[in-house]
């Protein structure tokens, strides 16, 4: 009754199955992987944000890249800006609409000074148009806001290219932005959420990071892969147990004809 399961067709359809679960396992394991990461930089990307702000000294200095568990991370900083070197970023839509960060340097003391995003302007009227930036404050500000690494093409996407006009640039990276500086920079940059004192008139705040929902579809997809492999193994069984039925009925079917058929006369 069985034998059908040895023949070209259902070999074939052993061998699908048979690579099917192993390869839905695997995806089904990715995703796991993916929502654990995904979780645990959700939940340390909010630990970070709702942290006290801490003095920008103890997470990053001349020399100490940001590290990445402290991304986020509120810190205080003093000093004075150099708007003789500021800069603007590039292509950085906000809020659906198309523009520039604003990047000054804050010198903290002798030969030494880091990045502030300020935040955000629209683009002006066309590609090549400088934007309309609003003056830093003089004199000495304190500075609170969020601990950002340096960006590199391969932690942002973002490709770099030459010929942009003066004065703007495409990724936000210390090490390259310090090579036209007379003082030297801490490798990162501090993303403004305060000041002291306050400017009459600023760019717009960048936006706090959005966590969403830390890795909630990738537990979801994963459990996804994992009942594709019960719906594989299921679907595989249904067929074999629809095939014997099927030659049980039509042995059924053809015993009755071979009783009724009659005999050879002696």
């Amino acid at each position: 009754m069985y034998r059908f399961l040895l023949t070209p067709r259902w070999l074939a359809l052993h061998v699908v199955v048979l690579l099917v679960i192993p390869a839905f396992v695997f995806l089904g394991r990715w995703q796991f992987g993916r929502f654990e990461e995904r979780s645990a930089n959700s939940e340390r990307v909010t630990a970070n944000i709702e942290a006290a702000p801490v003095p920008l000294e103890r997470l990053a200095a001349l020399g100490r890249p940001v590290k990445e568990d402290d991304r986020f991370r509120k810190v205080t900083v003093a000093g004075t800006y150099d708007q003789g070197h500021a800069l603007v970023v590039r292509r950085r839509p906000q809020e659906g609409r198309n523009g520039y960060y604003v990047l000054t340097p804050l010198v903290t003391g002798p030969g030494t000074a880091v990045i502030v995003n300020r935040g955000w302007v629209p683009a002006g009227a066309t590609a090549d148009a400088a934007p309309e930036v609003p003056a830093p404050p003089a004199g000495q500000v304190t500075v609170t806001g969020r601990l950002r690494p340096s960006e590199t093409e391969e932690s942002s996407g973002i490709r770099e290219r030459p010929g942009l006009p003066p004065g703007q640039v495409l990724l936000i990276n210390a090490g390259k932005i310090g090579q036209g500086l007379p003082y030297r920079l801490v490798d990162g940059y501090v993303e403004l959420t305060e000041q002291q004192p306050e400017a009459g008139a600023a760019p717009a705040p960048v936006p706090a990071p959005d966590v969403g929902s830390g890795g909630g579809l990738n537990l979801a997809y994963g459990l996804q892969w994992w009942l594709f492999i019960g719906i594989a193994v299921g679907g595989w069984i249904l067929l074999i147990r629809r095939e014997v039925a099927e030659r049980k009925a039509k042995e059924g079917q053809e015993a009755p004809v071979a009783s009724n058929a009659p005999t050879a006369a002696n």
